[in-house]
């Protein structure tokens, strides 16, 4: 993690844009550490929305900011339509510092499933394009997923070109199978390299099921209603997952390593109070 590693700009070549490194973002900017306060406190500036049949409008008020909670203000999203809370500007080599805790609100068709959100990372693309029709709640992109007894594992995120092409970000990292053969991280398992999928946070529960309130016997996620800490440092085509003090995923020869990033609507009200950038 403090190694110094060389940042590829990997060129698709099938119709999408590779975005460029860290641009200065005209909110939030504290020049004493070189941090970015994505989230400022106050606004949605550094941001903005896209949510599924409603595209850059958001009737509903998915995403807005509240005022106090737990002592000061957060980001709320609620949930209710798929969707996400969208950089403005694309970002490389940074480690990502967020908080977040959920609320009790939840929708359908996740009403009564674990409750569930995530991080996209390096976001390319148009927006929607996880669907050929470019209506889908996601991008291509590597995620750092976020669900209750899984905080921490990587899903990649698959996307569209405008001429239908569809591409499969990869990554390679050690991992071992748990009873029911998922792939669970292991730093000292097999080195393998998966085009698509998931790859599990090395302690995720094999009893695991997609139910309200899933908590795991050796989750590092803070129980309800409390703030979990979750890092994810990005350094070349590396990322990293930390979840309260703890690494608990870890890859590299990511196929992707650029680009927004975005904060999933997914069917459960979550809140983020910190959501700062700091530069590599």
């Amino acid at each position: 993690m403090r190694s110094t590693l060389t940042c590829l700009l990997l060129g698709l070549g099938l119709g999408f844009l590779v975005v460029s490194t860290v641009v200065s973002a005209p909110e939030g900017r504290s020049k004493d550490d070189e941090v970015l306060h994505l989230f400022n406190g106050k606004d949605l500036s550094n941001f903005y929305t896209w949510l599924v049949d409603y595209h850059f409008e958001d009737p509903l008020r998915v995403f807005t900011v509240v005022d106090y909670i737990d002592g000061g203000p957060a980001i709320r999203i609620s949930g209710e339509k798929f969707g996400g809370l969208i950089t403005k500007e694309a970002y490389s080599d940074y480690h990502l510092i967020v908080e977040f805790r959920w609320g009790p609100v939840t929708w359908n068709p996740r009403a009564r499933r674990a409750r569930d959100s995530g991080i996209l990372l390096h976001c390319q693309g148009p927006e929607g394009n996880y669907r050929p029709d470019f209506n889908g709640p996601w991008m291509l992109s590597q995620e750092c997923q976020i669900i209750e007894g899984g905080v921490g594992d990587f899903i990649m995120v698959p996307g569209y070109t405008k001429d239908g092409k569809r591409i499969v970000p990869s990554l390679t990292t050690t991992v071992s199978r748990d009873r029911d053969g998922e792939w669970v991280y292991d730093p000292d398992g097999q080195e393998r390299t998966f085009r698509g999928g998931r790859i599990n946070w090395f302690g995720r529960d094999p009893d695991w099921k997609d139910v309200l309130g899933f908590r795991g016997a050796n989750d590092v996620e803070s129980p309800f209603g409390q703030w979990t800490r979750l890092e994810v440092i990005c350094q070349g085509d590396r990322i990293t997952n930390i979840v309260n003090g703890k690494v608990v995923n870890r890859a590299w020869n990511s196929s992707l390593t650029s680009g927004k990033i975005l904060f999933q609507s997914e069917g459960a009200e979550i809140y983020f109070r910190r959501i700062d950038l700091k530069k590599l």
